[in-house]
């Protein structure tokens, strides 16, 4: 009991901390992107905002997140050998899955550009910000981060990161900087961001005496040491590219049904409204860990509880964003964007509502990828990306980018009820099996 006491009480720390620094994360963001938008304007701005998405999406569509796979038979793991084994797996996956992103993105810039909302005129400062992408190494960093329960880093990491980004932009809205230049500035900032994980897993990793073996070490018969890895990281990346032709693309299907200027409207919504995601994705951080090494003890009573504790405080959270965006929303664009953005406000409202139901679903998710159901997780979000196409391509030619935030509650209403179905489902068959066991 005390150990229970204790690991959830560790568990809360950890988030704690992870939920300080992506609070400093998310508000010195918002600074920075509230003085790109004064320095462009709401049209320079939407085609920043499309250099951004565009590059995203392609970097979401080919990653393996490979931090998925990496937490999962990590936590499993025996013996240091198959760790060090496991994690250069991880690291060659997130190294040629960069590499691809970049030479994809470039081509696709090139021959598809007009059909993504990229006109010609876009089309050299799309291909410059591709440059960023084989920098792009976060996987193996964020697994190594987390198995070992270096939660103040992944958040304070990120804070410095931030700050680097605002100085950076401060010193481009004062001298009155083009849109070339802010391009070149949230390029160079993403870039020192990435390294930066890369940089604090390396010292994790040399701290425990691993570096040098895990360097050196042989994935020949990885798939020996961990059954179904191959089929855990496929399904968890085809899962995680469908939501990503949701999340990412949204905006580019908003600057092609819509304009630019809509693109922008609806990016700077994006941003305020799912600030509260990234506090789901700490949460998930701290948790999927913790869940993997109980459902794989058997310990499903601490499993579930856990479960429950996290979706109780995610969806206080969520609550709680729905009724700021109501109450402050108007005031805030004014202060922070100024009343060219106004129109933002009503969209972000929205938006915060399929942002606390998708608050909801994380830690579902993170609870059947534990139980290793990833299969549900990839149905469910293959019927909820069909229902978000279906509805975005429908509503944003009559409502603009509202339309899209419409979407996005349809998404997440379908994401939600199915996985839901699918724990319930999981949970109650383990429970009988533990019993059966346990009568014999």
């Amino acid at each position: 009991m005390l150990a229970r006491e204790k690991s959830l009480k560790d568990r809360l720390g950890n988030i704690g901390h992870l939920l300080t620094g992506n609070a400093l994360t998310s508000l010195l963001g918002l600074v920075g992107f509230a003085l790109t938008a004064r320095a462009l304007g709401p049209s320079e701005y939407g085609i920043l905002a499309l250099c951004f998405t565009y590059t995203s999406a392609v970097e979401r569509l080919v990653n393996f997140q490979s931090w998925q796979p990496l937490i999962k038979f990590g936590a499993q793991s025996k013996n240091t050998e198959t760790l060090n084994s496991l994690l250069k797996f991880g690291l060659l996956l997130d190294v040629s899955a960069a590499a691809s992103g970049f030479v994809i993105a470039v081509a696709l810039v090139w021959a598809v550009g007009p059909w993504l909302g990229i006109s010609s005129e876009m089309a050299g400062l799309v291909t410059l910000y591709c440059a960023l992408l084989p920098f792009q190494i976060s996987g193996m960093p964020m697994a190594v981060l987390r198995l070992f329960g270096k939660f103040r880093s992944i958040a304070y990491g990120q804070v410095a990161s931030s700050i680097f980004r605002i100085v950076l932009c401060a010193i481009g809205f004062a001298v009155g900087g083009t849109l070339y230049e802010f391009v070149l500035i949230w390029m160079a900032a993403q870039i020192v961001g990435s390294l930066t994980l890369v940089a604090l897993s390396l010292a994790e990793l040399q701290r425990q005496g691993m570096l040098a073996s895990m360097l050196t070490a042989s994935v020949r018969g990885i798939t020996a040491h961990f059954p179904g890895l191959w089929k855990f990281a496929i399904s968890t990346n085809l899962s995680l590219t469908l939501r990503s032709s949701a999340n990412q693309l949204d905006t580019l299907l908003v600057g092609y049904l819509a304009g630019p200027t809509a693109a922008g409207l609806y990016h700077i919504a994006k941003r305020i409204g799912r600030m509260a995601l990234q506090i789901g994705d700490q949460v998930q951080a701290v948790l999927y860990p913790d869940l993997a090494r109980a459902w794989a003890a058997s310990a499903i009573a601490e499993f579930h509880r856990a479960v429950a504790q996290m979706r109780a405080l995610l969806l206080g959270c969520g609550i709680m964003l729905v009724g700021g965006a109501y109450l402050a929303i108007d005031p805030v664009l004014r202060l922070a964007v100024g009343s060219e953005f106004e129109a933002a406000g009503p969209l972000v409202v929205v938006q915060s509502i399929a942002v606390t139901m998708t608050l909801y679903g994380t830690v579902i998710r993170a609870a059947l990828l534990s139980m290793g159901r990833e299969d549900r997780v990839l149905s469910s979000v293959l019927v909820a990306t069909i229902a978000f196409h279906a509805a975005a391509l429908t509503l944003i030619p009559r409502v603009g980018p509202m339309g899209a935030n419409l979407a996005h509650i349809v998404m997440a209403a379908i994401w939600l009820s199915m996985m839901a179905v699918s724990y319930r489902q999981a949970l109650t068959k383990r429970q009988k099996t533990s019993l059966d066991v346990s009568s014999e």
